[in-house]
């Protein structure tokens, strides 16, 4: 059963936990004149999906579906979300949009560039462009510049049934699931280059007050330090070996 918690004013989290991965589903609803969808969820998880954000808007009045990179939990359920809400517009990179959005929709996306911006009334919403971070060549966030949220997409996964938002240490959380996660078939989830730092660095540079977390719990309090942190804690686990 979905979960849903506004861990912002006007952010709503919508949470599924699937307990054959160990794992929660998170996705975003902005509530606005013109509100934002971040994550669209994967295509079994659409019904449950759909129905929480319809208890928070009308499906038909949602303007904007975005994500980070084009992967099942992140845009899987797109096309469903585009006949239950036709007015919407979809916002990813220009990479994204380029080789793979157009063509799975069949329209075209709101292809957008590093540091392009946009309104959905009162809230003002920034991409910023993460080649690789946490994966995809066409991976970005979204940082809504009004209350300082940041849709971080994978960066900070958790494992486990947690809470919905804590200002407890996400990244020692996110570190152990990493190395957890190296055992496997889903080892090495993040590639770490000598981009990675850099493209942190600009995110922290951003200062935001609230990470908005797919996998596991939201965060609140200094953001800017957790970015940090989770450099050190991808450079231990994905960097050179030595």
């Amino acid at each position: 059963m979905a979960v849903t918690t506004e861990i912002a004013p006007n952010v709503y989290r919508i949470s599924i936990f699937a307990p054959w991965a160990n794992l929660q589903f998170n996705h975003f609803l902005v509530k606005d004149d013109e509100p934002l969808l971040f994550h669209t969820g994967l295509r079994g998880m659409h019904a449950e999906i759909r129905d929480a954000v319809a208890k928070l808007i009308n499906l038909s009045e949602l303007r904007h579906i975005s994500f980070s990179h084009f992967e099942s939990d992140e845009c899987g359920s797109l096309n469903e979300w585009l006949a239950a809400a036709p007015n919407a517009d979809v916002v990813c990179s220009q990479v994204g949009a380029l080789v793979c959005v157009n063509d799975f929709t069949g329209r075209e996306s709101r292809a957008l560039a590093d540091g392009g911006t946009f309104a959905t009334g009162k809230y003002r919403f920034r991409y910023c462009r993460t080649p690789h971070l946490p994966h995809g060549w066409d991976a970005g966030v979204l940082f809504e510049e009004t209350q300082k949220t940041l849709l971080c997409s994978d960066l900070f996964h958790q494992t486990g049934d947690v809470e919905p938002l804590t200002s407890a240490d996400v990244v020692s959380r996110s570190h152990q699931a990493m190395k957890e996660y190296q055992a496997g078939i889903l080892a090495d989830y993040v590639p770490y280059t000598q981009l990675t730092a850099q493209n942190l660095k600009k995110l922290a540079d951003l200062k935001p007050k609230t990470l908005a977390i797919m996998h596991g719990s939201s965060f609140t309090g200094d953001c800017a330090r957790a970015l940090d942190d989770l450099n050190v804690a991808l450079r231990e686990v994905y960097g050179p070996q030595k």
